[in-house]
This record gives C-alpha cells, sequence and structure tokens, in this order.
C-alpha cells in the first residue's frame, strides 16, 4: 500500500478532533514553549547589550590601567586616536558621616571619580533633577558628590549634609538614580558614589600603591575600525598591564553571565521537556491501546504493517507539530508582550523582539523530544495481528520494538544530546545534564517496575485490609499507569529536588559556613608607614584572635617561557586580567608547600615564583617554567621553583602568586590585612583603625557575603520558576494518567459495590493508591536529585555537600500530596457511578 493512502488513513483519524491529546499537546508546548521563552530573553538581552554597547561602556572604547594613571607615551596616543578622552578613576573607600559628640556612621562605597568630560555618551540622572557638572561643583567652598539611593539611606543623609571619603570633606548634592555605564562596571561590594577626581587630590586616598583603576574612555572619529584599534593598542601597550573593551562588548561581565545562566535554564527547560516527553510517550501508548480493534480491523482488510504505522506516525507527527508550533507561539509571544515588564526588572537594556534563532532550537527540541518519544509505543503498532480482535489489546504485544527503530530512537537521542552542547555553549554542562536524566529516568522506570512486583507480592498480605489490598493490586495492574506517574512527577521532582539542594548548598558555602572561619573584615590600602599603628590597635585588644597581612600588588601574566600566557595556557581565569601579587621572604606558618622548595629567607638572586598548586595543574606548569609579570608597566621574569596549596573557601587571604622581596624591591604598594575578632568587638576596631587612618578602607566580610547572596537569590529564583516548569509538566501527565483510569476505576468501583463494599472504603483504596505512587515517586526522585545535586555541588562548584532536609521531606511529601489530591479529583464520577449501568455497559 502507497503513503497516500496512510495520509488518508491519518487524516480521517484526525476527524476525531483532539480527544486523548491533551496532555499530549499540553506536555509538548509547555516544554518548547519554556526553552523559547527563556532563548528569546536572552536573546533580547545580548541584543540590548550589542545595540547599547557604546552608552554602556561609556564611549566607543576603554583602555584600563590598574593601580596606575597612563602615561605620557599611552595619553599622546590616546589623543591622537580619539576624538575626545575620558578619565575615570575608580576605587573603594569608606564614606563617613561625622557626628558631633556620637559614634561616626560609616558605609564601604564604590568611588568614581570623574573628570569634565564624563560621560562621553548618554546621561547621569540625578534627583533633584540638575546637570552632574553643576552637583559636583558643591557649595559652601566644599566639592560636591552624589550617591545611590541605597547608600545615603543607610548613611542617613539628605542633600545639602556633609560626609568625608578619607580626609576630604563632601556635600551630598543629589540622589544617584540612573548612570549610563553603570552595567559596565560589574559586580561592586557597595553603591556607587561620585565625584570629581580634582576634588580627592587631598583626600589621601590615591597614593601610590593604592588600589584603584584608571579608565580611560575613547569617544572615536565616525567608523573607526574597532578591531584594528584594539589590535594595535594591544601590540603597543598589553605589556604594560593594559586591558581594552570596546562597544561590540560594553558590558563583558554581564555578557558572560547572561551566557551561562541561559544556557543552564535551557538545560533545566531540556529536563522539562524529557517529563513532558514521558507524557506524550503515555498519552501515544493509551490511544493506540484505544485504537487496537481499528489497527485489527485494517490488518483483517489488507493493511500491511508500513501503512499502519505510517498512518498513525502521520497523525501523531501533525499532533507533534501543532504542540511545537503552540510551544512557539507561547514562549516567542509571552516575552514580546511582558518586554515593558521584564524590561523594567533587567539592569542592562534588553531589546524584545521575535529572534528566529532561539524558536528554531525550540522547535529541533521539540521536533526530537516528540520523536524520541512517540516513536517507541508507534513502532508497537506493527505488532498488532487480526487475531488481536479475538485477544488481548496491543499491552499483549512485545515490549522492545524491532532493532531499526531502536537504531533510529538512539540516533535521534545522540543527536539531541550533540545539539543541545552545542546550541548552549557548554558542552560539559549538556553532557552532564543528559547524562544526569538518563541515570534519573533509569532509576525512575526501575522503581516503577520494582513497585508493581512488590504490589503484587504485598496484595495477599494485605488480608484483612481490603482497601490496601485493593489499593496493591491496582497498582500492580499495567492498566494503572504506574509506570508513567513514577517516571513524569518522579523526573519533575528530580529536577527540582537538585536545584533545590545544589541552591541550599551554595548558599551555606557562602553565608552558612563561612562565619565559623572567616575573618571579621578585610582592610586594604594599608600604607606601609601606616603597618605599626595598625598592628599595635589590633595585638593590644584580646578580642581580637588572628591578624594576617601581606604586601599586596597586581600584575598580569603576559608570558610563559617566552610565549604568550594564552597561547599556552589558553583561556585560564588566572590570565584574564590582572592578578593579586604579594612577596614573602618565608611560608607563612599555615602554608603548605605541596612541590619543589621555597627561597631562602636572605635570597637576592634572579626573582623567583611560587605558584597556587591547584592552578598549576590546570595551566600545565611545571617546576623550572618561566613566567613574565607585569607590574605597574615593570615586566618581571621569575623562575617558578615551588607549588604551594591555596585555599580560597576559607574568605581569607590567599595569592596565586608569591614572589621574593628582592624581585619587587623599590615597586610602591600598600598592604591588606585580615582581622579575625569577636563580632561584639568589631564596630570599636572599625571606629579606632578608621578614625587614625582616614584613607584605609574596611570590607565587612558580613557585608559581602549578604552582597553576594542577593545575586544568588535572583539566580535561585529563574533556576527555581524553570524547574517549577518541569513540575507542572509532570503534574499534568500525572492528571492524564488519573483521568485516563477512570474507566478502570469506575468499572472496579462498580464491582466492589456490587460485592457490598462501602463508598467510603472504595474511596480509601483509590486515596492510598495515589499516595503509594506519589510517595514512591518522591522518594526515587530524592535519591536521583540528592544525587545529581551532589555530583554538581562537588564536582562542578567545588565546595561541600550537606543534604537540606526541609528541602528533601517536601519533595517526599509533595509528591504523595500531589498524586493524591489527582487521584482524588477523578475519584468521584467512579463512586458516583451506578453498578448496573456500568455492569450492563461491559456486556
Amino acid at each position: 500500500m502507497s503513503l497516500s493512502l496512510a495520509t488518508r488513513f491519518a487524516r480521517r483519524e484526525l476527524r476525531g478532533g483532539l480527544r486523548g491529546f491533551r496532555i499530549f499537546l499540553a506536555c509538548l508546548t509547555l516544554g518548547v514553549a519554556a526553552i523559547a521563552a527563556v532563548g528569546s530573553v536572552r536573546s533580547a538581552i545580548e541584543a540590548g547589550l550589542a545595540q547599547e554597547g557604546a552608552a554602556l561602556l561609556g564611549g566607543d572604547a576603554e583602555m584600563e590601567f590598574t593601580y596606575r594613571f597612563a602615561s605620557d607615551d599611552e595619553r599622546d596616543w590616546m589623543a591622537q586616536t580619539a576624538t575626545r578622552v575620558s578619565e575615570i578613576v575608580d576605587f573603594r573607600s569608606m564614606a563617613v558621616v561625622p557626628h558631633a559628640g556620637g559614634e561616626d556612621e560609616r558605609g564601604l562605597t564604590q568611588v568614581k571619580a570623574v573628570d569634565n568630560a564624563y560621560p562621553l555618551t548618554g546621561t547621569v540622572v540625578l534627583a533633584p533633577d540638575m546637570a552632574l557638572d553643576a552637583a559636583l561643583v558643591g557649595r559652601d567652598g566644599l566639592p560636591g558628590a552624589v550617591m545611590e539611593r541605597a547608600l545615603i539611606d543607610r548613611l542617613g543623609l539628605t542633600p545639602g549634609d556633609h560626609f568625608r571619603l578619607g580626609t576630604q570633606d563632601f556635600v551630598l548634592m543629589a540622589a544617584l538614580e540612573r548612570m549610563p555605564d553603570g552595567a559596565a562596571g560589574g559586580f561592586t561590594l557597595g553603591p556607587r558614589t561620585i565625584v570629581a577626581t580634582a576634588a580627592l587630590a587631598h583626600s589621601g586616598l590615591l597614593g601610590q600603591g593604592t588600589l584603584y583603576s584608571a579608565n580611560y574612555r575613547l569617544d572615536l572619529p565616525q567608523g573607526a575600525d574597532l578591531p584594528a584599534l584594539e589590535a594595535a593598542a594591544r601590540a603597543r601597550f598589553e605589556d604594560n598591564g593594559l586591558r581594552w573593551r570596546d562597544a561590540r562588548n560594553g558590558a563583558p561581565g554581564v555578557a558572560r553571565f547572561v551566557e551561562r545562566l541561559g544556557a543552564f535554564l535551557v538545560l533545566v527547560g531540556l529536563s522539562g521537556l524529557a517529563v513532558g516527553g514521558v507524557g506524550v510517550s503515555a498519552a501515544v501508548r493509551a490511544y493506540l491501546a484505544g485504537k487496537t480493534p481499528v489497527i485489527a480491523t485494517l490488518r483483517t482488510l489488507g493493511a500491511d504493517r508500513a501503512t499502519i504505522f505510517q498512518t498513525y506516525f502521520l497523525q501523531i507527527g501533525a499532533l507533534a507539530l501543532l504542540g511545537i508550533a503552540l510551544g512557539l507561539v507561547l514562549g516567542g509571544g509571552l516575552p514580546l508582550l511582558l518586554g515593558p515588564l521584564i524590561g523594567a526588572k533587567l539592569p542592562v537594556p534588553a531589546l524584545f523582539t521575535l529572534y528566529p534563532r532561539p524558536l528554531a532550537e525550540a522547535a529541533i527540541y521539540g521536533l526530537l523530544t516528540a520523536l524520541i518519544f512517540t516513536l517507541w509505543p508507534l513502532a508497537r503498532t506493527e505488532q498488532v495481528r487480526a487475531a488481536t480482535l479475538f485477544r488481548d489489546s496491543l499491552s499483549g504485544a512485545r515490549i522492545w520494538p524491532a532493532p531499526r527503530f531502536l537504531v533510529t530512537i538512539a540516533g535521534a537521542l545522540a543527536l539531541l544530546v550533540a545539539l543541545a552542547a552545542w546550541f548552549s555553549g557548554a558542552p560539559r554542562l549538556a553532557l552532564s545534564t543528559a547524562g544526569g536524566i538518563a541515570v534519573a529516568l533509569l532509576m525512575l522506570a526501575l522503581a516503577a517496575v520494582l513497585l508493581r512486583f512488590l504490589a503484587r507480592r504485598s496484595a495477599v498480605l494485605a488480608r484483612g485490609h481490603p482497601a490496601l489490598r485493593w489499593a496493591l493490586a491496582a497498582i500492580a495492574s499495567p492498566r494503572e499507569g504506574a509506570g508513567s506517574v513514577v517516571l513524569s512527577l518522579g523526573l519533575g521532582l528530580s529536577v527540582l529536588s537538585a536545584v533545590g539542594q545544589i541552591d541550599g548548598n551554595l548558599r551555606n558555602a557562602i553565608s552558612g559556613n563561612l562565619p565559623e572561619v572567616a575573618p571579621s573584615y578585610f582592610f586594604v590600602d594599608i600604607q606601609q608607614s601606616q603597618m605599626p599603628g595598625f598592628l599595635e590597635r589590633l595585638n593590644g585588644d584580646p578580642a581580637v584572635s588572628r591578624i594576617e597581612s601581606a604586601p599586596m600588588l597586581r600584575g598580569v601574566i603576559t608570558k610563559i617561557n617566552g610565549s604568550p600566557a594564552r597561547e599556552v595556557a589558553g583561556p585560564h581565569w588566572v590570565l584574564r586580567g590582572d592578578r593579586g601579587v604579594t612577596y614573602a621572604a618565608r611560608p607563612g606558618s599555615t602554608t603548605k608547600i605541596t612541590a619543589g622548595t621555597f627561597w631562602p629567607e636572605d635570597y637576592t638572586g634572579p626573582p623567583q615564583i611560587s605558584f597556587a598548586a591547584e592552578e598549576a595543574e590546570e595551566m600545565g606548569l611545571k617546576l623550572g617554567d618561566t613566567m613574565t609579570v607585569n607590574v605597574l608597566g615593570r615586566d618581571i621574569t621569575a623562575t617558578i621553583t615551588s607549588f604551594r596549596e591555596v585555599d580560597f573557601s576559607t574568605a581569607g587571604m590567599g595569592f596565586i602568586l608569591t614572589l621574593n622581596p628582592a624581585a619587587l624591591a623599590g615597586a610602591p604598594h600598600s598592604f591588606i590585612a585580615t582581622v579575625y575578632a569577636q563580632p561584639e568587638a568589631e564596630a570599636a576596631i572599625l571606629r579606632d583603625l578608621a578614625g587614625q587612618f582616614p584613607n584605609i578602607t574596611a570590607i565587612r566580610v558580613r557585608d559581602a557575603i549578604d552582597r553576594v547572596s542577593e545575586v544568588l537569590s535572583g539566580i535561585a529564583a529563574a533556576t527555581s520558576w524553570a524547574a517549577g516548569i518541569s513540575l507542572l509538566t509532570g503534574f499534568l501527565v500525572l492528571i492524564g494518567a488519573a483521568a485516563g483510569g477512570v474507566d478502570a476505576r469506575t468499572y472496579e468501583a462498580a464491582v466492589l459495590k456490587t460485592l457490598g463494599a462501602p463508598r467510603w472504603r472504595i474511596l480509601l483504596s483509590f486515596a492510598l493508591r495515589s499516595a503509594l505512587l506519589g510517595a514512591a515517586a518522591g522518594s526515587v526522585a530524592l535519591a536521583a536529585g540528592l544525587a545529581g545535586a551532589w555530583a554538581v555541588t562537588r564536582l562542578v562548584l567545588e565546595t561541600d555537600f550537606a543534604v537540606i532536609w526541609p528541602a528533601a521531606i517536601a519533595i517526599v511529601l509533595g509528591g504523595g500530596m500531589a498524586t493524591l489530591l489527582a487521584g482524588l479529583l477523578f475519584a468521584w464520577r467512579p463512586l458516583a457511578a451506578r453498578p448496573a449501568q456500568v455492569l450492563r455497559g461491559q456486556e
């Protein structure tokens, strides 16, 4: 028979409407919509960043130098290249509000010191409305400043009040509502304050060795060749510690974050699509089981196996395309419709429109998922014979389809995983996600088989408890759909469980476990002449348990063994930008040398480096390698003579690079220190040290932890919503399974009522079977989620893992409650049916 005949049969089957396929369509639509929506929002942000690159950056290009201003040669090159140049100095400091006869108010702030040309593009918005130039002029003989509202509220200031940065007094002129380059600065530990650079001349905050960065924004001629200018600047100044950015990527930190978070959310969405796939498979299986007499009749009339398969493949394929189309409309339309609301919540610009790429990716995911999960039940239609009219339905067919179908399913699955790795840009994460889903599905499938086996074995032991016995017998029956319930709801709960455990452990690692071991304060910008007085105040305080201090410089690793560093070690994070550099005559008391030897205390020979062991292994470094580090424009080539263990998880002091003292002799620098003290003594320590050394900046570790936790809250909310889609899809499949079993339960209830069973006992049996299925799904989901969370936490995030028991218990209880509610929802019709009508209808 021909394909055209199969097409005619499929078209006639479709005239019956969507009965039996509502859950099929809902699962596929939700999964595709979630992936399309995440991809569309990500594309909107990326387009916004690209379109507003110059405004976000504050110019067409930026040249950044760490802890120094540009040299005359560098300034000359900028003046010849750009039509305008704006200089911005960025650093942290303490804003102090003095109170006569009382304790001063202090708050950490990220200071942006600007010149008259700032901003080159865009406008700074202040409240009350005024020009930035006018605000920075100040009044009453004091220079002006503007602050973000969070810091104004924290310090209890109002416009016209005075505050101090270092030793310089300022007058607050306005609240900083928005600045065009706000997103380019990335993550900060304190709210922003803008002042004029000239006003800091006598503040003591920009001395030699202090920690700041000088950023030079360039307004380039129309049509300037950005790649060529970048190449020229890097060739001439990169060895001096230059960092270049331009309008092609005005906020690279934001762009990287959006890309990685978007990739992760798409992979979580794929988990939801897998949950939907289970529902799709169950819906197809149930539909074909009902069509067994039709298939058998067609076989009796001479239809061959290929025609039967093609008929239902085309029918279900058409419905799959409908579900995918609905998902694309929903996933592409909702971000477009809600664009103004989403954009108002985002800290970066977003350009909401229809983006073909994320929609195409979602469609491909949907097509492959539909193929993978429908081909197996569809393949079983070939096994239906004409004799089936006189025997059992499709449930009597072989479980395994023909080898060609297995090969096709495996190929589609491999293609789906490969495309997920390619589209996400995170192949390791994609492969891990695929492996996790596969393991979870295998665990859940085995659990479903085991549950039915145990139910058959236990039904006999439940004598004397009719409701429990009926519930166990029903679970053991293939008509109850225990496999679909455990697979769909279990996989949704697995994703939610893993996300909850990862989030909880990450929060514990940052805020829960650190206070026991972390210092109270980081102090930065301590001048060498201030160290004796600084230590004298702390050493005499019984509330201070430990003090660590070290000289602090910043350096850029430019070469390894004489070759460009990135060509040797790749794009390792140590090579991205500048890193902390220190020197030491001898290793600290807690330093652990893992290989090589530390230099003698009086060593004055050629420069030597002690490098962090873990990072050295990742970069492929070995003892005897040479490394060139640019410190304040000066190249220092040193030999790696030892590796050390550096633990950053304690929030204490850790340096990737330690050099011998003679290697950095004469380099201007300051010191940093960590202070471990009892909580009740922290305020007094800050007050005394800030009063004695106003240029010192104190960073309270607890405040930094809270700031990181705020960022994590946003990430956790996004992942929880994505995981919630998986759970919603699982619940829909659960509803479908419960609805599909109504006829069987109606017949069962009719028989039991005829035999004298009261309604309450029948209802109890329905509730027990639902609760048992949900508890089984929740328990296996908990195990799968814990295993996945452990793998991500230990192997990817490299932090300690501990079970978050409230979340874990909620998963099991949630699974039980979800199936119980779904079961009870579809229990009223079977209980209300009259036995005579039901049994007469079965004749």
